[in-house]
């Protein structure tokens, strides 16, 4: 997968150049640390709003095999270079879209993002696409991951929420101040 990620983004900047080298932590491990979180029951449904070069959801559907994922960008030659990684790795579990999220037909168990705007507002855009229910410990809803602080009007949204420091799950100083939000659709 890295290589992948390696000959596409000398062709189109999918990741920051500097960051390249660091393509296993600061992506593939950071997708991941969804799966440290939730194990997803086989046959649910994610979208991955935002999804860029495809994180977090190519990291999680290869992990998640029995889970199909919409990977949703508004960028054409992003989503080309997601579904030429997801041809390469053989996902059959992953659907690539171009569009943006607002036009985009269904409903889905969960939706995940990573970095793509404040959590607030992307919560206003991907609510409406969460279906109620899942499990009483977790619950279906939005698994966001971000970093450095969180607005105060992300925390009065719903009591519905977990928020969880990464540098939990990983000793790397990248972790540091990198959280996942879990807002539960109730």
């Amino acid at each position: 997968m890295c290589e992948m990620y390696r000959f596409w983004n000398k062709k189109i900047n999918v990741i920051s150049r500097k960051d390249i080298d660091h393509i296993v932590q600061h992506h593939i491990l950071h997708s991941l640390s969804i799966a440290k979180y939730i194990r997803f029951p086989s046959g649910v449904s994610i979208l991955d709003a935002g999804t860029g070069g495809g994180f977090p959801g190519i990291p999680l559907a290869v992990f998640f095999p029995d889970v199909r994922f919409t990977l949703v960008d508004s960028i054409a030659k992003k989503i080309r270079i997601v579904k030429d990684i997801v041809g390469s790795l053989r996902l059959t579990n992953v659907k690539p879209v171009c569009a943006r999220v607002e036009s985009l037909p269904g409903i889905f168990d969960f939706v995940t993002g990573r970095a793509v705007t404040d959590p607030t507002r992307f919560h206003a855009l991907v609510n409406r696409k969460i279906t109620p229910g899942g499990t009483e410990k977790l619950g279906n809803g939005m698994l966001y991951l971000t970093g450095g602080d969180l607005p105060d009007s992300l925390l009065k949204l719903t009591p519905d929420i977990s928020i969880i420091d990464l540098s939990g799950y990983f000793s790397d100083p990248y972790f540091t101040g990198k959280k996942l939000i879990h807002i539960r659709k109730t």
